[in-house]
């Protein structure tokens, strides 16, 4: 099917010449480049022809694509031998220009003789010295190709680096890289690194630069010790050449990196990244580059004992470390074989045992905010070992027996020997033992069915953990046990109260509707203890325990007073109870039910007297595992009084306690969370970005995906939020590469939050082509969520904006207008106020008088919502929308060089803002304020000051708001108004 539009005229083909420039490199681009050469030899001029041969040699060698480069250059240069006046001075520039890129290509080829690469170098010589044009360009093929070889190099160097630069010099930053590869091969890692500090620093670019220095500096950072910088420059390089085939080797030394650092976790993740590059790749000397990173990579993480892993390899089947290590290995060698054979050297054979000699270089280095080991990406994630762990007996009975005897107490070591035991009933030819103190495998199976039933309650599957539940009673019954059989009916009823309510009725909300479902399941619970026989002591305090439990989540749930009490009174039955037959865990537990339920009537002090009183029992008489609960709870109570700092120290004590068992039987995810609210609140938030992103991965490891998502998503946002824009954006590619993201089983609009995350980030950098992308692809989706149409309008009106600021202001109103249709739907009166005075405030800046016209359209749409936010009773978080509108008319008259009408907008702002009142020490809306009213008397100085030649009341103006922000102590704020001041007192 073809991709390309069948031009009919020399006008059609350049515009479709120019839209396919517009495309990424890549098999859509290459073939649309094959179709229009086809489509450029219909018409009789030459002239056509030589810009599509061109465009597809383009197309081809950025595409790694070697092979073909060459032979659609030697169209083009019997096209010039033959007509050489259709090329005009910058076709002929391009032309000895491409000789370079033909002398690359062969080289990559280990078929092509050396004879026939030195050839090329003669014809490349001749021709420029024909052409009257300076040979750097040709001794720096020259030296490359020596380079290649491993011969003469140095003397190849000194001929091409003394040699004064011409206009057909490859790049300053290319250069660069080239000299600094040659001083690293040399062995001289420090001045490879002052070498490459131009391109590193970001002082000189292109389009494989600095991508492709970074690759290589990256161990010579780690050799000096500058891991910060290696750290920084991994995330920024391989983003750049990530997916992309003309720069496989690039991505190759990156997985490198990774694996000399001890994040053989994080190139594995790459790898699947790139998977493509397995089958893209068709330059053999870039694919001999990339499989030699990948098996560094894959050699280490087989030396860790982890070669069963899967791994991302050649397409077609699956692959795991050992096996897809093997294959590539048999191909890497016969790869770097062919190419000393060409070369009549051993070169690339010994380059590449030095890379896959290379032993790590530290031991651990956090290249991202998801510091993740081997264990975490195996298909069943190995939980971490806690300090504190109960072993597990070999012998069967013994080890129902422990199982049994732990999950009375509560222990939390109780999930080891239940794993354990699943493993073992599953597997084929399992022979219950026949020992009276074990008792039937029906009750076995039954005691397994009420562990996974509360393993799928942890996970919120409600539904899932009452059927088992259920089905777990009807065992208990066969193996009679008519105490667990109670138990586990109570917690079918509790299971299927917190399930999604159904056939809710109208008028009625979910929680109105889950409230009810819990009250009748308290209710159910009830009757089934009055007329339950049977019961041991724990098993009774247990059942008190859950009828609490649930009036505890009805009170959450409701926020209603009235049902506190019946929590107090259910929690003072199940103390009493637990005292009097000496329940340990349950008496502690009637303890915590206070003391949260006090917390969540709001009692804040009576709280944590409860809490004292639980934390000295719990010290005394235990159980240990509930201290990190307990302190979790006191933590969190004291933050609600303000007192971070006690809180902090509370929720420390609590995960350093709770290292000591497996992390989901305590809660050790909840309490990281917690953490970092605590240092947001302490303003430590890089203390509180790594516990966001800690606990994220627990809740993934343990299977809460859904809320891992939603902190990884609030650990995005607080990382971008502190300037680290990279960190974001790896931790965000990471996070949506996770397997049921990219499968679409995960929550569409949970998605669409974490990829808005992203595109922000994209911005943040700098890299509006690829945020761009990603806008508009959410606007398209997001349109069509008609229960969300707010979510659309925000978005829209974000993509509005991005275009705007690229200079694209037709598909910028587009959009603008996607996002005035959905606010009609669903007010978002800052968000498109806001946008529309960017977007008026951009193209007046851009287009100046020439876009005055589309500006003020944009800005009256703009008074339309602030006159829509005004009959709402609407009042905007951030800058009013009345004089924020009147300040952007100001602005954008003064681009338009309409100064009067400028001043006239301003003071009609400034009367809008009123003179500010506030202290330093005010809230942020007041100190905001502050700052707009001077920002604005500034503006209102300078239109009236320089632009319309009216010093004195421009000073007037500016010395009146000086004493006044003087007088309230702003001296930032009044800054920039006494150097206005000074300027214009001196022009004066």
């Amino acid at each position: 099917m073809p991709t390309a539009p069948n031009p009919q005229n020399t006008d059609e083909l350049y515009e479709a010449l120019r839209e396919n420039d517009r495309r990424p490199y890549g098999r859509t681009r290459t073939v649309t480049a094959e179709e229009l050469v086809d489509a450029a030899e219909q018409f009789a001029e030459p002239r056509p022809l030589a810009h599509a041969l061109l465009a597809l040699q383009k197309a081809y060698n950025y595409g790694s694509e070697p092979r073909k480069s060459p032979v659609v250059f030697a169209r083009v240069l019997t096209l010039f031998d033959e007509q050489p006046d259709v090329f005009d001075e910058r076709l002929r520039h391009t032309l000895f220009w491409r000789f370079k890129w033909v002398a690359a290509a062969l080289v990559a080829l280990p078929e092509m003789p050396l004879a026939s690469l030195r050839q090329w170098l003669n014809e490349m010589r001749d021709r420029y010295e024909k052409a009257g044009l300076g040979l750097q360009p040709y001794y720096g093929e020259a030296y490359r190709l020596a380079a290649h070889v491993g011969e003469d190099t140095d003397l190849a160097f000194e001929l091409w680096a003394g040699r004064t630069r011409t206009r057909l010099s490859d790049c300053e930053a290319c250069e660069i890289c080239v000299r600094a590869v040659h001083h690293l091969a040399a062995g001289d890692d420090e001045r490879a690194l002052r070498t490459w500090e131009p391109v590193l620093a970001g002082k000189e670019s292109c389009q494989e630069e600095p991508a492709r220095s970074v690759s290589y500096a990256l161990l010579p950072l780690l050799r000096a010790g500058r891991t910060d910088r290696a750290r920084e420059l991994h995330l920024t390089g391989y983003r750049a050449c990530r997916r992309n085939p003309a720069m496989s080797g690039e991505v190759g030394r990156h997985l490198e990196f990774c694996a000399l650092t001890g994040n053989e976790a994080r190139g594995l993740e790459l790898l699947a990244e790139n998977r493509n590059l397995f089958d893209d790749v068709d330059s053999p000397l870039d694919e001999l580059a990339f499989l030699t990173g990948v098996e560094v990579l894959l050699r280490r993480v087989e030396a860790l004992g982890h070669g069963d892993l899967p791994a991302a390899g050649y397409p077609g089947r699956t692959w795991t470390v050992a096996g897809l290590c093997a294959e590539l290995r048999g191909r890497a060698d016969d790869l770097a074989a062919r190419f000393d054979a060409r070369n009549a050297t051993t070169t690339h054979t010994d380059r590449r045992r030095a890379r896959l000699d290379r032993a790590p270089l530290l031991d651990t280095l956090e290249l991202t905010l998801r510091a993740r080991a081997l264990d975490d990406v195996a298909p069943a994630a190995v939980p971490a070992t806690a300090r504190t762990t109960t072993a597990v007996p070999e012998s069967l009975p013994e080890l129902i027996v422990q199982a049994r005897e732990l999950e009375e107490q509560g222990h939390p070591g109780a999930e080891a020997c239940w794993a354990r035991l699943r493993t073992l009933v599953a597997a084929p030819g399992y022979t219950h033992p026949d020992d009276p103190a074990v008792g039937p495998l029906v009750r076995l199976r039954a005691d397994l069915l009420e562990d996974e039933a509360g393993r799928a309650g942890e996970k919120e599957k409600f539904d899932e953990a009452a059927d088992l539940y259920a089905a777990a009673a009807g065992l208990y019954d066969e193996a009679a046990q008519p105490g667990h059989a109670v138990f586990v009916r109570a917690c079918a009823l509790f299971a299927a109260a917190q399930a999604a309510p159904e056939d809710v009725q109208e008028g009625v909300d979910e929680a109105e509707a889950r409230t009810a479902a819990l009250t009748d399941a308290h209710a159910s619970m009830v009757r089934l203890h009055e007329t339950a026989t049977g019961l041991a002591p724990y098993q009774e305090a247990r059942l008190l325990r859950l009828r609490a439990t649930v009036l505890g989540l009805r009170f959450q749930t409701s926020h209603d007073e009235e049902h506190a009490a019946p929590v107090l009174a259910e929690a003072d039955l199940l103390h009493a109870f637990a005292v009097r037959h000496d329940v340990t865990g349950q008496i502690s537990g009637a303890l915590l039910l206070r003391a949260g339920t006090l917390a969540l009537s709001g009692d804040l002090p009576a709280a944590v007297t409860a809490s004292d009183a639980l934390l000295d029992r719990l010290r005394t008489h235990g159980p240990a595992w509930h201290l990190p609960h307990a302190l979790g709870l006191r933590g969190r109570i004291r933050l609600g009084l303000r007192d971070a700092q006690a809180a902090h120290e509370d929720l420390a004590e609590a995960l350093s306690l709770a290292a000591e068992w497996p992390a989901d039987t305590v809660a050790t995810a909840r309490l990281h969370t917690d953490l970092a609210r605590t240092c947001m609140r302490l303003d430590r938030p890089d203390e509180a970005l790594r516990h966001l992103t800690r606990s994220a991965e627990l809740e993934l490891r343990h299977g809460s995906r859904f809320d891992a998502f939603c902190t990884y998503s609030n650990a995005a946002q607080l990382t971008l939020d502190l300037g680290r824009v990279e960190d974001c954006i790896a931790l965000l590619d990471s996070v949506l590469a996770e397997p049921d993201v990219t499968a679409g089983e995960l929550d569409d609009r949970l998605v669409a939050q974490l990829r808005l995350a992203r595109a922000r980030a994209l911005h943040a950098g700098e890299d509006l082509k690829a945020a761009t992308a990603e806008y508009a692809a959410l606007a398209a989706e997001s349109a069509g969520w008609d229960d969300d149409p707010g979510s659309h309008a925000m978005i829209a009106a974000e993509t509005a904006m991005l275009l705007a600021e690229a200079g694209e202001f037709g598909p910028a109103r587009e959009a603008a207008d996607q996002a005035l249709a959905a606010h009609a739907r669903d007010p978002r009166y800052e968000q498109l106020s806001s946008c529309l005075r960017e977007l008026a405030r951009l193209q007046a800046q851009q287009q100046g008088a020439e876009g005055m016209a589309d500006a003020l359209v944009l800005l009256a749409d703009a008074g339309r919502v602030a006159d829509e936010a005004r009959a709402a009773g609407y009042r905007a978080r951030g800058r009013d929308l009345d004089s924020a509108l009147a300040y952007e008319h100001g602005r954008v008259n003064a681009y338009a060089k309409e100064y009067e009408t400028s001043l006239t907008a301003l003071d009609k702002a400034l009367t809008l803002l009123g003179e500010p009142e506030s202290e330093p020490e005010s809230d942020s809306h007041d100190r905001d304020h502050v700052g707009e009213w001077a920002e604005c008397v500034r503006l209102a100085a300078v239109v009236e000051g320089l632009y319309l030649e009216r010093p004195g009341p421009a000073l007037a103006r500016l010395d009146a708001a000086v004493s006044r922000l003087t007088a309230l102590g702003h001296p930032e704020e009044t800054e920039p108004l006494t150097t206005l001041a000074a300027r214009l007192r001196d022009e004066g």
